[in-house]
């Protein structure tokens, strides 16, 4: 079956259209993301503007405009933390489904780790054993861990790269006294959120997915490999002897780096920053990067639900 997920993030909407059926790996067919930065579109009460309502409710028409001229069985749409979090996100759900037809469900930050680890244990298999997942999102940070395909602890942060970025990066390039700012902001959650996972093993392996662990990925340790298209893992020594550049740089000149698209230029360097002092913070030398996430996971969730007894399709709704 073809599959269309719609996914509203802090960052972009992206739809991601692929083919799969029980038993099998998703096959990408199509993807397309629309950026939306909305962290630049919340007021003083953390509310979406209208200029940013606009702007999501214009992505999801494109990507309905999509879906229809491909078709697909079934659609799967989805938002994350910036419409959780805002301050009038019943109201621009409902005005999404009234002005698109397409009822987004509004995912828990614990529910993005859990998917996500998922996506992550499916790709890495049952040998991966005990795994610690970091993931980088626009408005929030997941970490999880666990030797099953759902995790044993999830915590959900609010230290997403653009997030990160808007809070306490205001100038472009950053000050330094406010990259100092963010550090030891992060260095003192990620340290209260160590607390949560005391318990658990030592991991065997530490997995880092999203777009901006992937951008730094290929960044620090080159260009995937020609073969297999995997990312070399990512190490806290050239991630260390990255930042200080990334620190000196525009965010119009680091768009054009290695890994680095135009819509991550202006929060890479927020999301380095984060991503080093939690790598920092957790012990943790070398990252591996998983090519599957929360979109991977939400299909193959999906796919496991239709393979139960008694499970209904869902039909799209426009």
């Amino acid at each position: 079956m073809r599959l269309g997920v719609i996914d509203v993030g802090s960052n972009t909407v992206h739809l991601l259209i692929v083919d799969a059926h029980p038993g099998a790996s998703p096959s990408p067919y199509h993807s397309r993301r629309s950026t939306l930065r909305l962290m630049r579109y919340l007021d003083a009460e953390g509310a979406i503007t209208e200029e940013g309502v606009l702007t999501i409710i214009a992505a999801i028409r494109e990507a309905v405009a999509t879906i229809r001229e491909i078709g697909v069985d079934d659609i799967i749409p989805t938002a994350t933390s910036a419409i959780r979090e805002a301050k009038n996100g019943e109201e621009i759900l409902a005005r999404i489904h009234r002005e698109t037809g397409i009822a987004l469900r509004v995912l828990t930050g614990e529910d993005e780790a859990r998917i996500t680890m998922l996506a992550v244990r499916r790709w890495f298999g049952w040998s991966a054993g005990e795994v610690l997942l970091f993931d980088i999102g626009g408005g929030s940070f997941e970490i999880a861990q666990g030797a099953d395909e759902y995790p044993d602890v999830q915590l959900s942060l609010p230290l997403g790269a653009g997030r990160s970025t808007v809070n306490f990066l205001p100038e472009d390039p950053p000050a330094r006294e406010d990259v100092s700012r963010l550090r030891a902001h992060a260095r003192e959650v990620f340290t209260q959120a160590r607390g949560h996972f005391a318990d658990r093993p030592t991991p065997k392996r530490v997995i880092g997915t999203s777009k901006t662990i992937r951008s730094l990925a290929r960044l620090v340790g080159g260009p995937a490999d020609p073969v297999t298209g995997d990312l070399a893992p990512l190490h806290y020594a050239g991630l260390r002897d990255w930042e200080p550049r990334l620190r000196e740089m525009p965010s119009k000149t680091r768009q054009f780096l290695p890994g680095i698209t135009p819509e991550r230029g202006y929060q890479v360097l927020a999301g380095a920053i984060v991503l080093r002092t939690a790598m920092k913070v957790f012990e943790v030398e070398t990252l591996q990067i998983s090519p599957w996430a929360l979109r991977e996971g939400i299909v193959l969730r999906y796919i496991d639900a239709l393979d139960s007894p008694g499970a209904e399709p869902v039909t799209p709704s426009f």
